[in-house]
């Protein structure tokens, strides 16, 4: 599977990327900047969200609702979001007002207002935001988890920020963050769909191309001093307990990435996974189980998240780390990790039949690697995992001092703490 990729760089660093799809009559338009969660001192925390909600309330040139009309009045779609690495603006549109939407977004990555009334609103939105976190347990507890997994480090802290946080930081500071970590030489513009290459790059030149180098950011990195929790346990009203347990990792950048993926689906990515079976289909522990892989630069995160039954927690949680015992000490099957692999492979091709989705793989990969990885390489690179390749991972990292597990449980469940010691150590220790 190989994606029409094209890419260029302006003499001021900025990067254009483009997926060219004629057959669409769409196309899909990201402005991605490298700077988000990780980018952040703890005092300004929630500071690059917080700055994607304000490009939104308008510019120096148009209100907010002259923004939206001009996108979703042609039928458009845009949103952003913010993310550790990253942060990205986006939409979708008809083709023929695909030079009109690139215009806004990048009149918005330029002279957004920041005005000190829209600021005042937005503090108020945000701050609804993290409360609504709050009320939900099985986001809760990822913050929880991520806390424990970088303790005392931008990874581990939330992208929303603390209330504090918000209430406190000034508009200097908004506007300072945004004229030092929005620089050329982290900003890529990407298209997808029916455009041409050429004609993508003279328009970025046009609107962008004047905007002079400064100095790239940068974020302290992961290494062996930083802190890593082990068990944490918060008791609120509920009714159902929430797990969730991190193996730390590797970062993206690790030969063993498809390996490790290839594991997780195994493990709890879909219905057929061993997680659901056991978990849910034969003991009925839960009705919501599922793992994930993250991973960063440096560092990542294998992430198992549940919602389990309140008075079988001990029993759900020994059933889960039961299974990530069993990856290490006996390689998977030779048809569960083709299975795997035709997931993998189907999920990706699937997606890339879209506009946004082509978008945001050029985004990713450009923004992650620094390269383009078209699909098939990618295709290639988990045909060729082996059941031996899966175990070896398995091995290297399910240990019990790479593991964090946080639970919010109800009322009365604080005790669960010295359980969760007690049953980690069907990890071992090892040297992985």
């Amino acid at each position: 599977m190989i994606l029409n990729f094209a890419e260029s760089r302006l003499s001021n660093g900025i990067r254009v990327a483009t997926a060219a799809m004629p057959s669409v009559e769409s196309a899909a338009i990201g402005v991605w900047v490298g700077v988000g969660g990780r980018y952040e001192e703890k005092r300004l925390s929630g500071i690059s969200h917080f700055i994607e909600h304000l490009l939104f309330k308008g510019t120096t040139s148009r209100s907010a609702k002259e923004i939206s009309q001009a996108i979703e009045g042609r039928g458009g779609y845009f949103n952003a979001f913010t993310q550790e690495e990253s942060t990205c603006y986006y939409a979708r549109i008809a083709s023929q007002h695909a030079w009109s939407v690139f215009d806004i977004l990048a009149d918005m990555y330029l002279h957004p207002r920041l005005a000190a009334a829209d600021i005042h609103k937005e503090r108020g939105v945000i701050i609804e935001e993290i409360m609504m976190y709050k009320d939900q347990p099985q986001h809760l507890v990822q913050e929880m988890l991520g806390d424990l997994l970088w303790t005392n480090h931008p990874l581990g802290r939330t992208l929303v920020g603390t209330e504090e946080n918000i209430r406190r930081v000034t508009r200097a500071e908004i506007a300072g963050f945004k004229q030092r970590r929005y620089v050329p030489g982290n900003t890529l513009v990407v298209f997808a769909g029916k455009v041409k290459h050429d004609a993508c790059v003279a328009r970025v030149e046009r609107l962008l191309g004047g905007v002079p180098r400064r100095p790239t950011p940068s974020y302290p990195p992961v290494s062996g001093k930083t802190g890593q929790g082990r068990e944490a346990v918060l008791a609120k009203d509920i009714e159902q307990t929430h797990i969730a347990m991190g193996v730390r990792l590797f970062g993206r950048h690790d030969r063993r990435r498809y390996a490790l993926k290839l594991m997780s689906i195994i493990l709890g990515e879909n219905m057929s996974s061993r997680l659901f079976q056991v978990v849910r289909e034969k003991h009925g522990l839960a009705y919501s189980i599922h793992s994930s892989v993250q991973l960063f630069e440096e560092t990542g995160v294998l992430d198992v998240s549940a919602g389990v039954d309140t008075d079988r927690t001990p029993k759900a949680v020994e059933v889960i780390l039961g299974e990530l015992a069993r990856l290490k000490e006996k390689r998977v099957g030779s048809s569960e990790l083709r299975r795997a692999k035709d997931y993998a492979i189907g999920q990706l091709r699937i997606g890339l039949e879209s506009t946004s989705n082509q978008m945001m793989w050029v985004g990713e990969n450009l923004m992650s690697y620094r390269r383009f990885l078209q699909p098939q390489e990618v295709i290639d690179r988990i045909e060729s995992v082996t059941e031996r390749d899966i175990h070896a991972v398995a091995r290297d990292v399910l240990h019990r001092r790479r593991l964090s597990i946080a639970l919010i449980t109800p009322k009365g469940g604080e005790k669960h703490g010295e359980m969760l010691k007690e049953k980690a150590e069907m990890l071992g220790s090892g040297d992985g």
